[in-house]
């Protein structure tokens, strides 16, 4: 067994276990989201052993930093500290995450018995570092400028709600 393998099954079953507490941690929403953060960095690791250093990079960069830095911001903000929930509704949304369960198990066990097909190689500097540069700043750049106002907005808007008493 090889270095990379151990740290496959390392960082998958760290992803599975805090995947696991972000969902079954009802009570607190904070805690959930960091059990999130740390199943967006055990991907992130997966994305490294698999040799996709920027799709490792974007994983970190925009799911554990930008997106949950607003759910922790959300929820900071909100408050909350009871559950929405009635108990016959929580019965029949885990009762249907129970068949969806089952259902992508039946579903795995299926493609594990009937075997995976084998992966075809890549082209050369595929997915690279220079190609998503060049991409960004050419095909796209519009899009880009675009994306960085509207970032700049809600950093704006953000500030607005925080400091609602500013004169």
């Amino acid at each position: 067994m090889t270095a990379s393998v151990v740290f496959f099954y390392a960082f998958a079953a760290l992803a599975v276990v805090s995947a696991l507490g972000m969902v079954l941690n009802l009570r607190n929403t904070v805690a959930s989201a960091m059990s999130l953060v740390v199943t967006m960095v055990a991907l992130a690791g997966i994305y490294v052993l698999l040799e996709a250093h920027i799709v490792a990079v974007f994983q970190i960069m925009v799911y554990a930093g930008a997106i949950i830095v607003l759910f922790l911001f959300v929820v900071m903000l909100l408050n909350l500290r009871t559950d929405a929930f009635s108990p016959g509704r929580q019965k029949l949304v885990k009762l249907a995450a129970t068949l969806i369960a089952f259902v992508v198990l039946a579903e795995l066990l299926r493609v594990l018995t009937t075997g995976l097909p084998e992966a075809q190689p890549l082209p050369e500097g595929y997915g690279g570092y220079a190609q998503v540069g060049v991409a960004l700043y050419t095909d796209y750049v519009l899009l880009v400028e675009v994306s960085g106002l509207l970032l700049l907005a809600a950093i704006v808007g953000a500030l607005i709600l925080a400091k609602r008493d500013i004169g």
